[in-house]
């Protein structure tokens, strides 16, 4: 039987030459439920993307994390750069997590417009039962009472820093309006920290994905003494951007909504447009392949989805019932009901997220609510880092970058121009800590 390290040297040269049935066919049974072949493929897309081909493999490490689960760290080194694949694998040879890291560098640094020394963190849990999950709160030093802001990370499985290789945008937006005199809670998402319980839930959706959860954090960030809690807003980035009007709509009381590069553009139809984007970046057989296969998947959500439709003819693997809920929401008309104001920051680099595609939608169903205010900085990609030139997935992973401190002086400021609102009544919510259908 083949060591923990060559098996993980074996799925580096399989994903390399394109055989990622192969390494699916080496999942165990919860990793094969929540990673299908084209959610794999289209993750090694992306990263090659930024890097270009894979090149060589660098000497292998390994650790052990119990006595029958071992983690594995395999260099892949690129045409462009380099990253890290990281494989935790079982005494029968099975993977039970694969992630693409970052090569070592650089930590973390805070953003030269934060200040440390103005506020403290605490600890708090979101949401009761066997999927809360945890959370931490800025409060800025004084007596406040501050306005506060639940922050809502994109798609996918990030914690509460939204870590996206060595940058931490979310920390970013918290240390900086804590700064600024607002009080921030932000939370790890569901599908980061019970990955294993979500994928076996064919019933999960973005809506419990999110709302039981933003829900539970607006609630519990105007416990806070400190906080004012008639001024507690949602800020959503990217798909939390997406689903903050439906946090709103959930709790009243929340105070205002801030969208930062929410998309409006239906999902299906913007992974074609991202996925064809990436493959011209990285063009190829398997590119091409993949954009084949995802622009089919794409055409089954937009024709023939239906409750019993399998993960495997839907794009990313993700189920039916999380593509129905996609599909019948409407974030644009679901904003323009609400009666709070609405803050939409937009970077004018981003491809995922665009002006042309999603930032018109916003525009267009939001003519003539009363209080919206648009704004786009057109120096920044989706991630709100500042630069030059067309954006692309390496300047998420360049370290030491950082949101633009125009973007927090924004929201800061918008948030000191929204006047005390009168409290109303909560709505009864799904419950946070529990799957869909329990």
């Amino acid at each position: 039987m083949q060591t923990a390290e060559q098996t993980a040297v074996l799925v580096v040269e399989w994903a390399r030459d394109g055989r990622f049935g192969e390494i699916v066919a080496l999942f165990s049974p919860p990793l094969r439920a929540a990673v299908t072949v084209e959610a794999l493929q289209a993750a090694w897309l992306a990263e090659t993307a930024r890097t270009g081909p894979v090149t060589d493999l660098g000497e292998s490490s390994s650790e052990p994390l119990r006595p029958d689960l071992t983690s594995v760290s395999v260099p892949a080194v690129c045409e462009r750069g380099q990253f890290t694949v990281v494989m935790s694998i079982d005494s029968e040879g099975l993977l039970n997590g694969l992630r693409l890291a970052p090569p070592a560098g650089e930590p973390w640094a805070p953003p030269r417009y934060s200040d440390p020394d103005s506020f403290e963190e605490h600890e708090v849990m979101v949401g009761t039962g066997p999927l809360a999950v945890a959370g931490t709160v800025t409060v800025p030093h004084g007596e406040g009472p501050w306005p506060g802001v639940v922050l809502l990370s994109g798609g996918g499985p990030f914690d509460r820093d939204a870590t996206s290789g060595p940058n931490k945008p979310l920390k970013d937006l918290a240390w900086g309006l804590a700064g600024r005199g607002v009080a921030v809670l932000r939370h790890d998402k569901v599908t980061f920290t019970h990955a294993a319980q979500v994928a076996a839930a064919d019933d999960f959706t973005m809506t419990h994905e999110y709302v039981p959860y933003a829900v539970a954090a607006v609630r519990r960030l105007q416990e806070e003494p400190c906080v004012e809690s008639s001024r507690v807003f949602v800020a959503g980035h990217s798909m939390g951007g997406k689903v903050a009007p439906r946090v709103a709509e959930a709790e009243p009381s929340v105070a205002g909504v801030v969208i930062l590069a929410g998309d409006a553009e239906p999902m299906h139809r913007a992974a074609v447009r991202v996925v064809g984007h990436l493959a011209a970046l990285d063009p190829g057989p398997g590119s091409e392949a993949f954009l084949a296969e995802i622009t089919r998947q794409a055409a089954t959500v937009e024709t023939t989805l239906s409750p019993r439709t399998p993960r495997e003819d839907l794009p990313f693997g993700l189920s039916a019932s999380y593509w129905l809920d996609l599909r019948s929401y409407d974030p644009v008309a679901t904003a323009a009901r609400l009666d709070k104001p609405l803050l939409i920051l937009q970077g004018g680099r981003d491809y995922q997220v665009t002006v042309e595609h999603d930032l018109s939608l916003w525009r267009e169903g939001l003519t003539g609510h009363p209080n919206v205010t648009i704004r786009i900085h057109e120096a920044d990609d989706h991630l709100f880092f500042p630069g030059s030139g067309p954006s692309t997935p390496a300047g998420y992973m360049a370290p030491q970058q950082h949101v633009d401190a125009a973007v927090v002086a924004d929201i800061a400021a918008w948030l000191d121009s929204q006047p005390e609102r009168r409290p109303r009544r909560r709505a009864e919510t799904p419950r946070a800590g529990r799957l869909a259908g329990d």
